[in-house]
């Protein structure tokens, strides 16, 4: 049977607008992997490795126009967006360029023998190596950030490790393009070319995620992709590690105070937020608490002109938009649910944003409303009235784990006044990055970032945004009363690289 062809569709129209290539096989699944996996040793020098982040950066800064081009002739995500979501990726690799100059990733301890201990000690030097080749399962909303040249590629070449990237289906074009520079970065550093790989296909996708050279894999993406990978990579007869991001509700909860003192302004910061990229962010705040009787009804009415006044967008592809469709229709058809603002079908390939309420108490107990708890991709929120404390903690006790959670108080909950403390520990609990006075679309790239979360919000406890992210292609290997000849010079007496470490239990800096 031929291959089937892979082409890049105009989602504004439809249309098909070339073919790109076909689905690999499982033999050029498996030619990708072991050419990669022969190319890790290009890998092994740091100074190798940070000058390929900083030229595959350069490469991407060099082609701005045709890659903005071309992203949005594939995904509708609009010039503006992708020029600041492709600033972002070329300056996340130049920031692990940077991560791998300095070299405290490495983690590295020596502890000196001490045979006076209890018990005694002996002479141990620990450090991170890298994994191996990496899978990166590309994302269809960020086709620079979340794909070829992505979080997960950048942080895995940090690491040392090569990657093969299953393309993702709305922007093939895109990813082909991006792939060449890449590899030209790479000739431009002296890196064998085989240290990317791409693949195109669903079934390239699983057969990735189970070839026995692949070390590790990044996904983002659904919950039901994500957990059939999940799957199958924890079945293979060697698990291997799978940091997915599969789904989140991003739940907010507004307070009282908050909505008596500025109804407005948290209405149009909601609905800038839930409307940006068209509803398309896995951070879109997609269920928002607020309290019943007046206040909320401001609230109501606020938002409802703040998001009348979205104009409709494109949804990524045909599959997204008759999901949005289908899912808001089917929640709006639920007892008790009201569409202020309805959101639909505003032509023949855009959709209008529009919201939902529903009283607390319909989600605190399972039934037809537990719908209303799972994420609807696209420009769509719930409102859920809640009648005090006691409502809103019902609601929160059913929540999944999740990749954000928000939380607007009143200026006096805000100096610490009443229960925002314990209100800001209970949201703790449902996320990995907790947002107070603000929304959560807008994903920093930085040190300090946490993009993960509780499952289904992701399957791992670590980052995929942020230079902590190296962290997940890494592992840990001590060494024993190991000759100073055979250590690595990482580990060796005198820190001959200048490199960040621990000896002894005391910090020592790199030269």
């Amino acid at each position: 049977m031929a291959a089937a062809a892979v082409w890049s569709v105009d989602p504004r129209t439809g249309r098909e607008r070339e073919q790109v290539a076909v689905e690999a096989s499982g033999a050029e699944v498996d030619e990708a992997v072991r050419a990669a996996h022969a190319a890790r040793g290009a890998l092994a020098d740091r100074a190798v490795r940070a000058a390929l982040l900083r030229a595959a950066a350069a490469r991407l800064d060099g082609a701005r126009a045709h890659l903005v081009e071309a992203a949005d002739a594939e995904t509708a995500l609009g010039p503006v967006r992708l020029d600041g979501e492709l600033t972002r990726t070329a300056n996340q690799l130049r920031n692990f360029a940077d991560l791998v100059d300095e070299g405290a990733f490495l983690r590295i301890r020596i502890d000196h023998p001490d045979p006076a201990a209890a018990p005694p000690v002996p002479d141990l030097r620990r450090m991170c190596v890298p994994l191996g080749v990496v899978a990166v399962y590309a994302a269809g909303n960020f086709p620079f950030a979340f794909s070829v040249p992505g979080g997960d590629t950048a942080s895995a070449l940090a690491a040392g490790c090569p990657v093969v990237v299953k393309a993702h289906p709305d922007h093939p074009a895109t990813s082909e393009f991006v792939l060449a520079l890449l590899r030209r970065a790479a000739a431009d550093t002296g890196v064998p070319p085989e240290v990317f790989g791409l693949v195109h296909g669903f079934d390239a996708g699983v057969a990735l995620v189970s070839h026995p050279l692949l070390a590790a894999a990044g996904f983002t993406g659904s919950v039901r992709g994500g957990r059939a990978l999940f799957d199958a990579a924890a079945a293979r007869p060697v698990p291997i590690p799978f940091h997915g991001e599969l789904g989140s509700l991003n739940p907010v909860l507004v307070t009282p105070g908050a909505v008596a003192e500025r109804p407005r302004e948290v209405a149009e910061g909601l609905a800038a937020s839930m409307t940006l990229g068209t509803g398309q962010f896995c951070v879109k705040p997609g269920l928002v608490l607020v309290p019943a009787g007046e206040d909320g009804d401001r609230l109501v009415t606020a938002l409802t002109a703040a998001v009348s006044d979205t104009e409709a967008g494109v949804l990524l592809d045909a599959r997204i938009r008759d999901a949005f469709l289908a899912g808001v229709t089917e929640r709006a058809a639920l007892d008790g649910v009201a569409s202020p603002v309805t959101p639909g079908a505003a032509g023949e390939h855009t959709v209008a944003a529009g919201f939902l309420t529903v009283d607390a108490a319909r989600l605190a107990a399972e039934g037809p409303h537990d719908l209303l708890l799972e994420e609807c991709f696209g420009p769509v929120t719930v409102l859920a009235r809640y009648d005090g404390p006691a409502g809103a903690e019902a609601l929160l006790a059913r929540l999944p784990g999740n990749l954000t959670a928000t939380l607007h108080l009143s200026a006096a909950e805000e100096r610490g006044e009443g229960g925002a403390a314990a209100l800001l520990e209970r949201l703790t609990r449902l996320a990995g990055r907790v947002v107070v006075g603000g929304w959560p679309t807008g994903v920093a790239v930085a040190d300090a970032q946490h993009h993960g979360g509780p499952y289904p919000a992701a399957t791992s406890t670590a980052t995929s945004v942020g230079t902590a992210a190296v962290e997940r292609w890494l592992r840990p290997v001590a060494y024993q009363t190991t000759p100073e000849a055979l250590l690595p010079p990482e580990l060796r007496d005198g820190n001959p690289l200048g490199l960040p470490r621990h000896v002894d239990g005391r910090a020592e800096r790199g030269a």
